[in-house]
């Protein structure tokens, strides 16, 4: 059972009982809405950490940094990317979606990196992040049968983004500690970005064929 209403005949009659010609975001603009909303709303998420990270050691600690990043990337995912999803009501709906998807994809990694730390903690936490967020995401549109592609494309896209941005950080780190951190951030967005884009396309392949 699809959630929020987002299945493909739930979207449709909201389209239709709306008026005007219904359509649905194509894969070139779901990449490129994807990486540029998320960029912007990551590069957001990271200040907490690459700016006010000294404050958090005597206020909440490593936690409650990473609970704060989290926050900001929730409060914002909203405005810059609810044109993902087709329909009236995309902003409270995105808003649901990834409000769930992400808080546990949030929970996962920052458990495996606390407990685990380098490498392998990143890895792990990266792959039951994503692994939770696909299969929410599939779910909601009453597709599970394509979570095994939405688990994968963001995955791999946020582990590109993740482990790119990790180097590039380092790179400019003697050059600018908070510019290089934000770096992070911008890669973070362009990554996860992309695979949030591509995997809403996924996810909406029904409506498309509807459409049609």
């Amino acid at each position: 059972m699809a959630w929020f209403q987002l299945d493909a005949e739930s979207t449709l009659a909201r389209m239709q009982a709306r008026g005007g010609t219904p359509s649905a975001p194509g894969p070139a603009r779901s990449l490129v809405h994807g990486m540029a909303g998320f960029t912007l709303v990551s590069v957001a998420g990271f200040v907490p950490w690459a700016v006010f990270g000294g404050a958090f050691k005597d206020c909440g600690g490593e936690l409650g940094m990473y609970a704060a990043c989290a926050a900001v990337f929730l409060a914002l995912s909203g405005p810059a990317m609810h044109g993902l999803i087709a329909g009236p009501g995309a902003l409270w709906r995105f808003y649901a979606l990834f409000g769930i998807g992400f808080t546990l994809n949030a929970i996962a990694w920052t458990a495996c990196w606390m407990l685990l730390r380098g490498h392998t903690g990143s890895l792990a936490g990266l792959l039951l992040g994503n692994a939770l967020m696909g299969v929410v995401f599939a779910l909601a549109f009453g597709v599970p049968r394509q979570a095994w592609k939405t688990v994968l494309i963001l995955f791999a896209a946020n582990a590109a983004g993740y482990f790119i941005g990790g180097f590039t950080e380092a790179w400019l780190w003697k050059t600018n500690k908070v510019l290089a951190m934000l770096s992070w951030g911008v890669c973070y967005g362009l990554g996860l970005g992309a695979g949030l884009g591509a995997a809403l396309y996924v996810c909406q392949a029904r409506l498309r064929t509807l459409l049609r």
